[in-house]
């Protein structure tokens, strides 16, 4: 059985779906969210908001199934704190535009392999499901 990490990578590697959409997707089951809707809700979000100026869209998509798996803002803010710290310390950045080298040439992290990070945290704060 696939992990979900690596159901989220392999959307990303689709080239069907941004990096906010290949996670938002991959826990409809615990969201609520049809692909549908989750898809539409992150279009913005491809290429760390369209620009590559913004934050990861693997996070963006991590930080809206907490939101609405926990329905709590205390908690779902200390959660993400975790991730984007645990985010940082693997990959040493969470905005699109360093983790793909626009400035330094040098990629720190492929998209489906940030997606497969931030999944991986998501569970770790969530609990295996």
């Amino acid at each position: 059985m696939e992990s979900r990490k690596d159901i989220a990578a392999e959307k990303k590697a689709s080239f069907k779906f941004n990096c906010a959409q290949s996670v938002l997707t991959t826990y409809g089951d615990l969201t609520g969210l049809d692909e549908a809707t989750a898809m539409s809700m992150t279009d913005g979000f491809a290429a760390g908001m369209t620009n590559m100026e913004g934050t990861c869209g693997a996070l963006i998509g991590a930080d809206m199934v907490l939101g609405l798996v926990n329905k709590d803002k205390a908690k779902t803010m200390k959660q993400m704190r975790t991730i984007m710290q645990k985010f940082q310390d693997r990959n040493h950045a969470t905005q699109c535009r360093q983790l793909k080298g626009v400035d330094t040439h040098v990629v720190l992290r492929p998209c489906p392999l940030c997606v497969a990070d931030a999944c991986e945290f998501l569970e770790e704060e969530l609990g295996k499901f």
